[in-house]
């Protein structure tokens, strides 16, 4: 009996360097003496106007405007004899494709001092950024096609930010620092956590992971940056958004830089970064009532989740006094995890067992009803990008049914043709700062999943458990790692486990070997080389033919003006004729400015990279569109005139050529 697949909107070559590593007799020579640390940071916020969101898998939640960019942040450390470069972007995943295109921009750049083997790419897991940016479809799928623009946003921001952390490298030190934070998450898959053997479940008592670790960066004495690891996911921000934004973590960032150390992210490389990457998430929810946000209470649990982790990681990073020693490591590896033996070592069963080719599971379609439920596109709807690759109506093979039991597949995505819609070829990383190791998985893990790799790899290597951390969605993105136990559960997070009942001891026994090697100060062989898949997709998204404005209206004309006077904590509102974001994103730039008269000059207080306010764009007629500027007045605004500006670009239907404008409403008070 075959299996038939079903629907889905799932929304769900790299560089051949050689494993440069040491050799045991290097490995056993002094300790170097101190760092060289540099941080870094750079924009990639995509089209902030029709671009599918990657998380979730709906493709009518496209971007409709910006309430917080999202940013790359980059740390590079330096020991004297190696090196390690560190990024967490406010991405929904970090895919191999973005992995494989900074590797070449580093290389063109830097030649063999950055490569796969010491750069760790991770994302945060927002659901509130561009999607289109993987070279496999099964994650383009609610896209309609890859997106080009979206894949030089995060490729060009992630590498300017590691340039930059580069640029900024001085003597330095780290400090290492630890909290627990226990009302930023709750287990959103409670029924599969609880057939875990008693002695895990026993580890998390609250079935959480209240764990925040953080590494405090100083250049001569003074604080440069903060690394805080914690696991909650990015769904603050519904399903029902459409405004860009770095959701809890990416608010968690910004409180600490902009708020607390006064960073100005349009006046150059700030003297602060503060990055906030995941751990093991898969099963942690942010929605502690169990149910997704709605726009009246989103944008206020998307603050109170995010303050939450600034303030755990600030009071780890206020009390950090354990000094980081003994220099930097790193180990790394290619394996296809679609294909692998797994020793009876590592099974549940004691006995061998075998990973399989990638399907999903059919209660994957629904989503994660705690933090958002997907939409399977009604009877009748066609997705034009699904119709290219061939439709996804055929029987399932009984021996890969039969593998992947008791998932019943809805897609087998590792088996479509021409190309597999997820990747087989994956990369492990273990990178080693000090005495902390980070565990690079691309994947997203549930605790007790990320407990048993850590138990596995602290134990190889001979550390305590706490110095060993999941770095989740690292260098490239194959969906979920559950325990055996919980995948035969079948709920959400089981479903997307693409590998098989066994996928997580198969990384068990791979990240064992990698631990080995980066004990004994061995290389490790590289192992096959993953595909490379530019130019094998398409976009069926459309772009801009040209704008127009309305009948007797110019181009940064104001449709809306702000009122004379407002209070603090009131809402001003500007709405203008604009053109498409998408003729020129702004990176590194804003589309609006709040601007203060200050002696007689006016200067930028706020832009579309704050908290305080809000970039709408909407599609008023064919080629006509209005941007709507929100400004929140914080409570403790300067009393004074101001005045809204907006940025954009329009598009001539002639000669395609893109043309800047600007617009200015009537100045205002403050008082």
């Amino acid at each position: 009996m075959t299996v038939s697949r079903r629907r889905v909107l799932a929304g769900a070559a790299a560089l051949p360097v050689a494993a440069g590593v040491l050799g045991a007799q290097q490995a056993q020579a002094a300790p170097p003496k101190g760092f060289r640390v540099g941080v870094g940071i750079s924009d990639v916020t995509g089209p902030a106007a029709e671009n599918g969101m990657m998380g979730y898998s709906m493709p009518q939640q496209q971007t409709a405007g910006i309430h917080l960019r999202t940013r790359a942040r980059a740390f590079v450390i330096d020991d004297g004899a190696k090196r390690i470069a560190f990024v967490t972007a406010d991405l929904g995943a970090l895919f191999q494709s973005v992995h494989q295109g900074v590797l070449r921009k580093l290389q063109a750049a830097y030649g063999d001092l950055y490569t796969e083997q010491n750069v760790l790419l991770n994302a945060t897991h927002t659901h509130s950024a561009c999607g289109g940016d993987s070279h496999y479809a099964a994650y383009d799928l609610a896209i309609l096609g890859f997106q080009q623009q979206v894949y030089d946003a995060h490729v060009d921001g992630i590498f300017e930010a590691i340039a930059r952390a580069h640029a900024n490298l001085a003597p330095g030190s780290i400090r290492l620092g630890r909290a627990e934070l226990t009302k930023a998450s709750v287990n959103r898959s409670r029924k599969a956590f609880d057939l875990n053997p008693q002695a895990d479940k026993d580890h998390f008592p609250q079935a959480i992971d209240p764990a925040v670790t953080v590494l405090r960066f100083s250049q001569s004495g003074v604080d440069v940056g903060a690394i805080s690891w914690f696991a909650t996911h990015g769904t603050s921000m519904s399903n029902g958004n459409h405004l860009i934004s770095g959701d809890n973590k990416g608010y968690a960032a910004y409180e600490w830089e902009h708020d607390h150390a006064g960073v100005r992210y349009l006046d150059g490389n700030p003297r602060f970064v503060a990055a906030f990457p995941q751990t093991n998430t898969g099963d942690m929810s942010p929605n502690l009532n169990l149910e997704p946000g709605t726009p009246e209470t989103e944008f206020e649990n998307t603050r109170t989740i995010g303050d939450l982790q600034f303030r755990a990681a600030k009071s780890a990073f206020d009390a950090a006094a354990e000094a980081v020693t003994g220099g930097v490591d790193h180990r790394m590896c290619y394996v296809d995890m679609s294909d692998v033996a797994v020793d009876a070592k590592y099974t549940p069963n004691g006995r061998p067992q075998r990973t399989c080719t990638a399907a999903i599971g059919v209660s994957m379609l629904a989503g994660s009803r705690e933090d958002g439920p997907g939409l399977p596109l009604p009877e009748g709807v066609k997705n034009p990008f699904i119709d290219w690759l061939g439709g996804i109506d055929a029987p399932i093979p009984q021996a890969l049914a039969d593998a992947h039991a008791p998932k019943v597949i809805a897609v087998p995505f590792g088996a479509m043709k021409p190309y597999p819609w997820t990747p087989e070829v994956l990369p492990l990383q273990l990178v080693r700062i000090g005495q902390l190791h980070l565990v690079a998985v691309p994947a997203e893990l549930t605790i007790v999943a990320g407990l048993r790799l850590r138990r596995t790899v602290a134990a190889e290597l001979g550390v305590p458990l706490e110095n060993v951390l999941i770095q989740g969605y690292a260098n490239a993105y194959s969906q979920y790692i559950t325990t055996p136990e919980e995948y035969d559960s079948q709920q959400y997070e089981g479903a997307s486990t693409l590998y098989g009942r066994y996928t997580l001891p198969a990384y068990q026994q791979e990240f064992a070997k990698l631990a080995a090697a980066m004990k004994a100060g061995t290389a490790v062989p590289h192992g096959p080389t993953p595909r490379d898949l530019r130019g094998k997709l398409i976009n069926f998204q459309p772009g801009v033919v040209f704008d127009s404005p309305p009948a007797f209206k110019s181009f940064g004309d104001v449709l809306v003006d702000a009122k004379s006077t407002y209070a603090r904590g009131e809402q001003v509102a500007v709405e203008f004729v604009t053109g498409h974001p998408k003729n020129d994103l702004r990176r590194g730039g804003t589309f609006l400015e709040i601007q203060r008269l200050v002696d007689g000059k006016w200067v930028r207080h706020a832009d579309d990279g704050d908290w305080d306010t809000k970039y709408h764009w909407a599609r008023t007629f064919v080629a006509e569109s209005k941007a709507v500027v929100h400004w929140k007045i914080p409570a403790n605004a300067p009393i004074g005139k101001y005045r809204v500006i907006h940025f954009g670009n329009w598009k001539n239907g002639w000669n395609g050529a893109i043309s800047a404008f600007s617009g200015t409403s009537r100045t205002f008070v403050v008082s």
